[in-house]
């Protein structure tokens, strides 16, 4: 890793205070400090539980706000909410809603009503194009704010519900917003591993205006990522990134081992700070690795058209009981994957490389089934001479008809099944293999649980997950052991 510059002074004597509490984050004995995200004006965060207050039967598919559980329920939905109940001022009228990620929702609606009567006349607010599991809502203009209900709908792209509403909750139940910053959404430290190419994402500040006194989120936000060498008590800056509303992409490889901090903030189209600095969350860097996983971006995580790799609920890697660490990175070819082998894989040295790779080729008109077995022939020569055991799983499927229905990619060529076929065919023929490709298609041979054709959803990730997971154990279990 090529590094910057000292950060500049007044930061770094800004996080030296909390070097002591900062280094409990990377031992094994402090698991738990390790789920909190660096602060460097406010004591670390410390997990709550909120017992639940609802005792009524809550239907499967709705929303469950924070201080809600389903009972007798199997569904396994990661909760991501982990903000603070830390009480703003009196005077402050400016709240954050946050609920659990829906499978298959791509954005959700946000009411709130003056009162607990679900009528139309009692609606404050409402936003249906809400494309995360938070938003921020300016309520100053109402003196009785506290006393407001609030509900939240999972919608499908059309707009569409996909689950019946949650339960009216009172919005004075949540969190009163006492800092102007946006709330990383992240969930890199429930992970065995954080991915090489992070995705980092969050609930948008809401900027009051003119137009829309309730405030609309910010079109830009500004990522800033350190590295701190604990030994040394020295801060590095690694890099920015302008993303927007909700998320960005990094494209930097982070191969070296290390403690990663990053952390959020609202800008302008010119680069002028609208809101502070998200508190720091954390992402350690470890090698060598037993297992990893090397892809596209069905290795690298997300789903749902909208929700971003960064979250547990789309990661097959989640529904796998052994850790594998992801060294997946979206839109990659065949060609893309063996060109970064050396940098991405060998720092890691795993002694296991799970591999998938091909729905990128063949889902592109210049690229045949033929190419991208030469690619896999070489990627698996590179785990020879290193030494790793390569498990090759064949490629998702697609659904072409969504695919072009949607329009956000190319539009496959008609004999994608042929190129396909070639890859699985060569695959299926390797000592290891996993043919994960099948149990995810329908009668036709299309995708299953998907939302553009292209991304398995929840359901798919967990199949992938689930039959790494056996192969593994039934396969290597010396290694996993190990």
């Amino acid at each position: 890793m090529i590094e910057g510059d000292f950060y500049k002074m007044e930061f770094f004597n800004m996080l030296m205070s909390f070097f002591t509490s900062i280094s409990s984050i990377f031992f094994p004995n402090a698991v738990d400090a390790a789920r909190n995200p660096v602060d460097t004006s406010v004591e670390m965060a410390v997990e709550n539980s909120v017992e639940n207050s609802d005792e009524s039967e809550i239907p499967e598919g709705v929303p469950l706000l924070k201080h809600q559980t389903r009972k007798n329920s199997s569904e396994e939905i990661p909760i991501i909410d982990e903000t603070k109940h830390n009480q703003a001022p009196a005077e402050s009228k400016k709240f954050r809603l946050t609920w659990q990620v829906v499978p298959s929702a791509v954005k959700y609606q946000v009411v709130i009503l003056k009162e607990k009567y679900d009528t139309w006349e009692n609606v404050v607010y409402a936003k249906d194009d809400c494309y995360t599991n938070g938003i921020e809502v300016d309520l100053s203009n109402f003196p009785d704010a506290r006393n407001f209900y609030w509900k939240v709908c999972a919608l499908n792209y059309e707009t569409e519900p996909v689950a019946e509403f949650s339960e009216l909750t009172p919005i004075a139940d949540y969190e009163l917003v006492d800092s102007n910053a946006p709330m990383p959404t992240t969930q890199y430290d429930e992970m065995a591993y954080p991915p090489l190419f992070p995705v980092y994402s969050w609930v948008p500040v809401a900027i009051p205006t003119e137009d829309n006194p309730f405030g609309e989120n910010a079109e830009f936000n500004e990522v800033e990522v350190v590295r701190i060498d604990l030994e040394k008590n020295e801060v590095f800056y690694v890099r920015s990134i302008i993303g927007g509303e909700y998320d960005v992409y990094d494209e930097f490889s982070y191969n070296t081992a290390g403690n990663y901090f990053w952390r959020v903030r609202a800008i302008s189209e010119y680069g002028d700070a609208l809101s502070d600095w998200s508190d720091f969350s954390a992402m350690r860097v470890t090698a060598p690795v037993k297992i990893a996983a090397f892809g596209d971006s069905i290795t690298h995580g997300g789903g749902a058209m909208t929700v971003p790799p960064g979250f547990l609920i789309y990661d097959w890697e989640t529904y796998c009981d052994v850790p594998v660490k992801n060294l997946g990175h979206s839109g990659d070819t065949t060609a893309a994957l063996l060109n970064r082998f050396d940098r991405d894989v060998l720092p890691f040295a795993p002694k296991i490389l799970v591999i998938m790779g091909g729905v990128n080729d063949f889902r592109e008109t210049k690229i045949s089934g033929w190419s991208s077995v030469q690619n896999l022939k070489a990627i698996k020569a590179k785990c020879d001479e290193h030494g790793i055991i390569p498990i090759f799983l064949t490629p998702t499927p697609i659904n072409a008809e969504l695919m072009k229905h949607y329009g956000f990619v190319e539009t496959p060529p008609s004999d994608w099944r042929v190129h396909q076929k070639y890859i699985n065919d060569w695959i299926l023929k390797q000592d290891y293999h996993i043919d994960v490709g099948s149990e995810l298609a329908d009668s036709n041979g299309n995708l299953i649980d998907t939302s553009d054709g292209l991304h398995p959803n929840m359901e798919g990730k967990k199949i992938i997950g689930e039959m790494v997971q056996d192969y593994l154990h039934e396969h290597f279990q010396n290694i996993v052991d190990s």
